[in-house]
C-alpha cells in the first residue's frame, strides 16, 4: 500500500494521462476546533477511459461528485487517495471532506496564543501537504489556476495567493470565549501555478499596511504578525528589504514581478525559515525580534527576505517538473538572495556571510555517507523531504556562484532571462536552462554539469611549497585530493595569493596581500609558475576570493601564521576564509580541536563580522563537546567559557559581541562559580553595561543552570509567569528538557518518543524540548537511552508526519557519547543490518548520525595528542 507516499513513476503515469485546468476550492473555518470543511472542484482534461486517482488526506471524506456521478467514499478513498475511474475527455470533480487542523506545521496549522485565546491559522504545503487541506493533484508539474473562498469569523485577517473581497454572511461562531460573527472571502483566480505554492493564512493578524513599487506599478505588500508580537515587528525594515529586492531581481531577470500582490506574514511554530507561496509568504515569528539579538540574525531575516522574493521567479513562475530539479528552486534563491544582498543593500559583505555559513554547511553535507548530486534522484516523496539540505541550497548556490564567473554575469542573466520568457508559468528541468546558458555565454556546458551537478562530494585543494635557500618559491603545485567514494577531478579558476605580516607606525599589526595570481587548476596536481620566483610570504592562501566549491587547506608555515595573526587581516574574506580552513581541518582530524579552540579564542575578540562570530562560537561549542578528547573535555569547556566571560566583561557596551559571548559563556558554563555568575546576573547582582536582561537573555541563562543542576522546574514556572507568551512556553519546554536528573530526562523522552495517542506536543513545543534533552554537562544521563533510541526508530518514522519524525530521529540521535558509549558505532550497525527493509530516507538519518559519531572519535584521537 503507497501510504501517504507518491513515487515518480507514479507522478509520471498520471501527467502522461491528465492535464490539469483549474480548482475552486472552498473552506469553512467555523465548523469546529479539530477540522474544517473543505470542498474541491477541478477540472481537468484526461485520455478518455482511463484512470487514475486524486491526492487526499482527511478524516472523513463526504462525498466525490465524478463528472456528475456520485462515488461511493467507501470504496473510492483509501490511502490518502481517490480513485478516479473512466474519465472523460473534459472532467470535473468536486470532493467534500471534514479535514484536520494541524499541530505538526504541515496542512493547516492551528495555533492558539496563550496570551488571549485567539487562534492563528497558516498553511505549509511543500512538499506534499496539499492534500491535507483539499483534493488535489500533488506533483509541481500538474500547474493549474486556483481559486479560494474561505469562511470565517469576521474579525479575521484571511489571506490567500491573490487579492479577495470580503462580505459578511449568516450565523455566529464562538472564538477565544467571544462569540463574533462571520464573513467570506472571495479570493481572485491566480494564474498556473503548483499546489504547493498556494496558500491559506487566517486569524486577527496584526496588519502593517505597506506596498512596493514594481515595474507594472505600485503593488500591494502588507507585513503581518501575531497581536502580541506587534509591537515589535519593524515593517519599515522588512518593506525596505523587499522594495531593493524587487528592483534588482525586476532588472536582472528583464521579467515583472508575475503576482497581483505580495504580502509577508511571520506565523507562529513554523518549521522552517520561510515558504515561498506565491504572493502570500509565511516566515518563522521568531524573525519578529522581541529582545536584543545578533546582527547575525538580522542580516540572516534580510536574506531570508530576498530568497523568497527570488523564488517567486524562480519555483512559483518557472517551476520543477519533479523534485530530482529542486536545485533550480533553492539554489538559485540561495545565490540570488546573497548576490542582491551584497549589490543592493547594506550587506555589501553577504558573501562573506556565506563563506562563514552557508559554505560551511555545504562541505558539512557534502561529507556525509548520504551526499548526494545537486541535480539528485528523487525516486518518492519520502527522498525528497530529506533531501532539503546543505547540497541543494548551499552547494548548489556555491557552484552557481562558480558558474557566473565562468561565463560573465552579463551572460548568465542573459540565459536566465531567454529561460524566464520560454518557460514561464510552466515547467522545466536542468537541461532547459543549460540549454539558454549555452547560447547566451557561447560555452558548452554539458562536461561541467556532468561533474558539478550530477557528481557529489567535495574536493581538497592543498599547496605545496619548496623553497630555495634565499627563501623564495622554488616550487609551487596545487594537489586536488578526492574522497574515494565521489573520484572526481573537478576543474577549478581560483585565486591564490601571499599575505605578509606587517607593523603599521601605530604599532599595530596586519596581514597584507603581497601576491596574488588567479590560476585554472584541473587533475590531481597542477602546477602554478605565477608564484614561483617570489618570496615566500607569511600566508598563502588558496582560493582567494572564495569563488571555488573545495575545501582548502594550509601548509604549516600559514597555519602558524593564521593561529598567531588571523586577527590581522584587514579584509574580512581572507580572514573568514582561514578561518573556515582551519575549522574544516579540524573537522578532518588535521588540526587537534584544542588547537582551533586556541585560535578562535585568541582572535575572535576582534572579529566584527557577527555571523563569523556566530559561526565560531557554534564550533567552538562542537570541538569542546564531541571533538575534544573526553578526558580533557571537561576542564577545556571551562577553562573556554571563563575566556568567553573575559571577552564579554571587556566588549564595547551594548555591542553584538558583548551579547554574544554572554550567551556562549551561558552555554559553556559548568563549573560552580561560572553556575553563580549566571545566577548573579538573573538576580541583577551583576550587571553588565549595555546589555539589558531581557526575557530571551534570561532563559538563556535559565537553561544553562538548569543544564548545570543549579534549578529545576520551580524556578522554570517562576519565569513562565513572568513570560507567559508562546515564546515563553518554548523556552521553557526546552529548560525543562535540560533539567540534570534522571527523572527530568526520563520524562522528557517519554513526552517526546512515548505519548499517548493525540496527546504528542505541538510542532515548536517538540523542537524545543529535543534541542534541551541533549544539554546537560553528565553525559552519564543520555546513556540509559542509547537502546530505546534505536528501538523506537521504525515506529516513530512510520506514526508521526515527516516533520515531526525527522526532527526526533536526528535531534536524539545520541553523538554526544561518542567516546563515552565504546559500541556505540555497533548499536548503529546492527540496527541498520536488522532493518534492511526500511526506507531508505530513515536509513540515512541513522547512517548520517551514525557518521557524527565516527568524525567525533576521529578527531577525539587526533585531539588525544595535542600538547597546548
Amino acid at each position: 500500500m503507497p501510504g501517504t507516499n507518491l513515487t515518480r513513476a507514479e507522478a509520471e503515469a498520471r501527467a502522461a494521462i491528465i492535464t490539469s485546468d483549474s480548482y475552486e476550492v472552498e473552506l469553512d473555518l467555523t465548523t469546529s476546533e479539530r477540522t474544517f470543511r473543505s470542498t474541491s472542484t477541478v477540472r481537468f482534461a484526461a485520455t478518455p477511459g482511463e484512470s487514475t486517482f486524486i491526492d487526499l488526506i482527511a478524516p472523513a471524506v463526504l462525498s466525490i461528485t465524478l463528472n456528475g456521478q456520485q462515488l461511493d467514499p467507501a470504496e473510492h478513498f483509501a490511502d490518502s487517495r481517490i480513485a478516479l475511474p473512466d474519465l472523460a475527455a473534459e472532467n470535473e470533480l468536486t470532493v467534500v471532506a471534514d479535514c484536520a487542523y494541524m499541530n505538526t506545521g504541515e496542512g493547516l496549522h492551528r495555533f492558539v496564543d496563550p496570551e488571549d485565546g485567539e487562534v492563528y491559522l497558516y498553511s505549509q504545503f511543500e512538499v506534499a501537504d496539499t492534500r491535507r487541506v483539499f483534493a488535489v493533484f500533488e506533483q509541481p508539474d500538474l500547474k493549474a489556476s486556483f481559486t479560494f473562498t474561505v469562511t470565517a469569523p469576521d474579525h479575521w485577517h484571511v489571506l490567500s495567493n491573490s487579492p479577495s473581497t470580503k462580505k459578511p454572511v449568516e450565523g455566529t461562531v464562538l472564538n477565544a470565549g467571544v462569540e463574533r460573527g462571520v464573513a467570506r472571502w472571495s479570493f481572485s483566480p491566480t494564474t498556473r501555478i503548483p499546489c504547493y505554492v498556494t496558500a491559506i493564512v487566517a486569524g486577527p493578524y496584526h496588519e502593517v499596511q505597506g506596498s512596493v513599487e514594481s515595474n507594472k506599478g505600485t503593488l500591494s505588500a502588507n507585513v503581518y504578525c501575531r497581536k502580541a508580537l506587534a509591537e515589535f515587528l519593524d515593517a519599515d525594515v522588512i518593506l525596505d528589504d523587499t522594495q531593493k529586492g524587487f528592483s534588482f531581481y525586476e532588472e536582472k531577470f528583464q521579467m515583472d514581478y508575475p503576482f497581483e500582490k505580495y504580502d509577508q506574514i511571520f506565523v507562529p511554530e513554523f518549521n522552517a525559515g520561510a515558504m515561498e507561496n506565491a504572493g502570500c509568504v509565511t516566515f518563522l515569528e521568531d524573525y519578529v525580534f522581541r529582545s536584543k539579538t545578533a546582527q547575525a540574525r538580522i542580516e540572516r531575516r534580510t536574506i531570508t527576505v530576498l530568497h523568497e522574493l527570488a523564488h517567486m521567479w524562480f519555483g512559483d513562475l518557472v517551476t520543477m517538473k519533479w523534485w530530482n530539479d529542486l536545485w533550480l528552486n533553492e539554489s538559485f534563491a540561495e545565490f540570488m538572495s546573497t548576490l542582491c544582498a551584497a549589490e543592493a543593500t547594506q550587506y555589501s559583505d553577504a558573501w562573506v556571510t556565506f563563506n562563514s555559513l552557508e559554505k560551511s554547511w555545504a562541505y558539512r553535507q557534502d561529507q556525509l555517507p548520504s551526499t548526494h548530486p545537486i541535480m539528485a534522484e528523487i525516486k518518492d516523496l519520502e527522498d525528497v523531504e530529506v533531501n532539503f539540505d546543505g547540497i541543494t541550497y548551499a552547494k548548489g548556490a556555491s557552484v552557481l556562484r562558480q558558474l557566473v564567473a565562468y561565463v560573465g554575469q552579463d551572460e548568465f542573466f542573459a540565459g536566465v532571462q531567454e529561460y524566464f520568457r520560454k518557460h514561464h508559468h510552466s515547467n522545466a528541468v536542468l537541461m532547459d536552462l543549460l540549454v539558454e546558458l549555452e547560447a547566451a555565454s557561447g560555452r558548452d556546458l554539458a562536461a561541467w554539469s556532468d561533474v558539478w551537478l550530477q557528481k557529489a562530494g567535495v574536493t581538497t585543494l592543498r599547496p605545496v611549497i619548496e623553497e630555495d635557500s634565499n627563501g623564495d618559491i622554488a616550487a609551487f603545485s596545487i594537489v586536488q585530493e578526492v574522497p574515494a567514494e565521489w573520484p572526481t577531478q573537478r576543474p577549478h579558476r581560483i585565486g591564490i595569493a601571499g599575505y605578509d605580516v606587517v607593523v603599521g607606525d601605530d604599532g599595530r599589526t596586519a596581514l597584507k596581500r603581497s601576491v596574488q595570481a588567479e590560476v585554472d587548476i584541473d587533475g590531481a596536481r597542477t602546477e602554478i609558475p605565477e608564484m614561483v620566483g617570489v618570496r615566500r610570504p607569511a600566508l598563502v592562501l588558496v582560493n582567494d576570493g572564495d569563488l571555488a566549491y573545495a575545501k582548502v587547506r594550509l601548509d604549516e608555515v600559514s597555519l602558524a601564521t593564521a593561529v598567531q595573526h588571523v586577527g590581522a587581516f584587514a579584509d574580512a574574506m581572507p580572514r573568514s576564509m582561514v578561518l573556515s580552513a582551519a575549522w574544516d581541518m579540524t573537522r578532518d582530524g588535521e588540526m587537534p580541536a584544542r588547537q582551533f579552540v586556541d585560535l578562535v579564542l585568541g582572535c575572535i575578540a576582534t572579529e566584527d563580522q557577527s555571523t563569523v562570530v556566530l559561526s565560531l562560537l557554534r564550533q567552538l561549542d562542537t570541538a569542546l563537546s564531541l571533538y575534544t578528547t573526553p578526558s580533557e573535555s571537561e576542564a577545556a569547556t571551562a577553562s573556554a567559557a571563563g575566556t568567553l566571560w573575559s571577552l564579554a566583561l571587556a566588549a564595547e557596551p551594548g555591542s553584538d559581541n558583548q551579547l554574544q559571548f554572554v550567551r556562549a559563556f551561558a552555554s559553556l558554563a559548568s563549573t560552580g562559580v561560572q553556575l553563580d555568575t549566571l545566577q548573579a546576573i538573573i538576580d541583577g547582582k551583576v550587571q553588565l553595561e549595555g546589555l539589558p536582561l531581557d526575557a530571551d537573555l534570561t532563559w538563556d541563562l535559565l537553561i544553562a543552570l538548569a543544564a548545570g543542576g543549579r534549578v529545576g522546574e520551580v524556578a522554570i514556572e517562576l519565569q513562565l509567569t513572568k513570560d507567559a507568551t508562546a515564546s515563553g512556553q518554548r523556552r521553557a519546554a526546552t529548560a525543562r528538557a535540560a533539567i540534570a536528573t534522571p527523572e527530568s530526562k526520563q520524562a522528557t523522552w517519554d513526552a517526546l518518543v512515548n505519548a499517548p495517542e493525540g496527546e504528542d506536543m505541538p510542532n515548536a513545543l517538540q523542537f524545543a524540548a529535543t534541542g534541551g534533552f541533549s544539554r546537560t554537562h553528565d553525559t552519564a544521563l543520555l546513556e540509559p537511552f542509547v537502546d530505546p533510541y534505536f528501538a523506537m526508530l521504525r515506529r516513530i518514522y512510520a506514526d508521526k508526519t515527516n516533520e515531526m519524525a525527522t526532527n526526533l530521529i536526528e535531534g536524539l540521535y545520541p553523538v554526544e557519547l561518542a567516546g563515552r558509549v565504546p559500541d556505540l558505532q555497533d548499536k548503529a550497525a546492527a540496527w541498520l543490518a536488522d532493518n534492511a527493509d526500511a526506507h531508505d530516507a530513515l536509513k540515512r538519518l541513522v547512517r548520517e548520525g551514525d557518521d557524527g559519531v565516527r568524525r567525533a572519535l576521529q578527531n577525539q584521537a587526533a585531539d588525544a595528542a595535542y600538547e597546548g
